[in-house]
């Protein structure tokens, strides 16, 4: 089941995306003028499906890359536990990234994240507890209106460079190989049998998340 609802995310994200392209726009200049460079940029995870990537989490892992390689990062933190599929969707994303080019020692792994607040608050967390100071959320524009709330409420100091989609047509779209199969997660249970859908809910709105850790 949860591959088809995979398979027609993408669509309905796309979509989406392009409304908040504009503001947007307004986020990642007004990031870059506040710093030229950040120590970290995080990036929520995507559920990974072998045998290759979907159209999301390309989206997020080729515009961290072009972040960290034009110079406005020196790291990049990938964000996500095994939540939908048996793979830790941060190791998979750093997997790609060292594919293309990216040093494995620049890519810091956040393995705990169920949903996309707690991946803006553990990244944050994380970037924190290694003395990195500058850190942006680097993601597409939909996720980006959707965190905005809590990050500014939670996370003052937290920038944001939601993906551009006139530049992230230009970067190269091939699809590396990568050896998934090493990391995958033997008897997975899927959050969708362990939680009801309300109790996910409020994954998604934060309220599992230890303020005081």
């Amino acid at each position: 089941m949860y591959k088809i609802i995979f398979f027609l995310a993408p669509i309905v994200l796309f979509s989406s995306c392009m409304l908040f392209q504009p503001s947007a726009k307004k986020l990642t200049r007004r990031a870059l003028t506040a710093h030229k460079q950040y120590d970290a940029v995080i990036v929520p995870g995507v559920p990974f499906i072998e045998p290759k990537w979907d159209q999301t989490m390309q989206m997020r892992v080729l515009w961290a890359i072009h972040l960290y390689k034009n110079g406005s990062t020196k790291k990049i933190i990938m964000s996500g536990s095994s939540v939908y599929s048996p793979y830790v969707e941060a190791q998979i994303m750093k997997l790609y990234a060292i594919e293309f080019g990216v040093p494995a020692d620049d890519i810091i792994v956040e393995d705990k994240a169920q949903h996309s607040t707690e991946n803006v608050w553990y990244g944050y967390k994380l970037a924190k507890s290694k003395g990195l100071e500058r850190v942006a959320l680097a993601t597409d524009p939909f996720q980006t209106r959707m965190t905005y709330r809590f990050g500014k409420r939670w996370l003052k100091d937290l920038k944001y460079l939601p993906v551009i989609f006139d530049t992230l047509k230009t970067l190269p779209h091939n699809v590396p190989e990568i050896n998934y199969r090493p990391h995958k997660i033997e008897n997975f249970v899927p959050i969708t049998e362990t939680q009801s859908f309300w109790f996910r809910f409020k994954g998604t709105m934060g309220k599992h998340i230890n303020f005081n850790e």
